[in-house]
């Protein structure tokens, strides 16, 4: 049987799939060129080059201002950290229910009629839609209905739903979540170390001012520096994340050795308990940025 993938999935998670990448990458964008800046402006009032009767790097210094306080307003004003956790929060709820559906899970068990199923998780996404119509424009047509790859798999034995649902679930989130948290320690350290060492040169350059005479502020520039890459450590979470990962991937693997031993009976409360510690590693990622969805899904 074929792989259950992302694509195989309703059009609406699809959709809010989409929406969430365009808003996570509008708001990263938009805090990256605050940031940025207002460092090129700390520059800026260091510096002096007068030329044609006009301070350049002042000119650069008041440029770079308007372009910080221009990238404060549309974070402001459009919210578009909001859109990204709502439209992610969609997309992981109809991902959890798209998967309790095709494997016979709990609230979508076995013993329910076909159309009774379909209609119980058109209504699940449906309530998902409505609670996020403004972070995701839900597609045209029949966007919330159980797809032929979901419906074929549901249809089969419990030993195919075993297999997909830990390959291509299961094993697949397990991994991602290993792969993230190597990432964001990495991330995590790299950073640290930076700032570590913009730290130290700062100290040498407020020392250069207060001992050796040195006229330029540089030590400004570099204290505009750690503070941007600071409050951008801050924005990434990279240490909560490679926490909250690594210990989700733990909890999923805890989970298959209850998949693979599940009889029949047992199996809705099994995939119910694995896709429970995946929901609880997204709640902690929206509580960590002040966002708690818990009615969503």
């Amino acid at each position: 049987m074929q792989p259950l993938t992302d694509s195989s999935l309703p059009a609406f998670f699809i959709a809010a799939d989409r929406a969430s990448s365009r808003a996570q990458k509008t708001a990263l964008a938009s805090n990256r060129i605050r940031l940025i800046a207002a460092v090129v402006a700390a520059i800026g009032g260091v510096f002096s080059l007068v030329m044609w009767s006009i301070d350049v790097w002042a000119l650069v210094a008041l440029v770079s201002f308007i372009v910080a306080l221009s990238a404060e307003l549309f974070i402001a004003i459009e919210r578009p950290e909001r859109f990204w956790y709502q439209a992610r929060a969609a997309a992981e709820s109809t991902k959890t229910l798209s998967w309790r559906y095709a494997v016979g899970a709990d609230p979508f068990f076995q013993s329910m009629a076909t159309t009774e199923a379909d209609t119980l998780f058109r209504a699940r996404v449906g309530q998902v839609a409505k609670q996020v119509s403004g972070a995701v424009d839900i597609p045209t047509g029949d966007a919330s209905s159980p797809t032929p790859e979901m419906k074929l798999l549901r249809a089969s034995s419990l030993e195919n739903r075993r297999a997909r649902y830990l390959a291509d679930r299961t094993e697949a989130q397990r991994d991602w979540y290993t792969r993230k948290a190597a990432s964001n320690r990495t991330w995590a350290r790299g950073w640290r170390t930076f700032l570590i060492s913009a730290e130290l040169v700062a100290v040498v350059l407020a020392a250069g001012r207060l001992f050796a005479g040195w006229t330029v502020d540089l030590a400004g520039v570099l204290a505009a520096i750690i503070g941007a890459g600071a409050a951008w450590l801050a924005l990434k979470q990279h240490v909560t994340l490679r926490a909250a990962y690594s210990l989700t991937a733990a909890e999923i693997e805890k989970q298959i050795p209850s998949l693979l031993a599940a009889s029949e009976e047992e199996w809705p409360i099994s995939v119910a308990d694995a896709e429970d510690a995946i929901s609880r590693e997204h709640t902690m990622w929206l509580a960590s940025r002040g966002e708690v969805n818990e009615e969503i899904g």
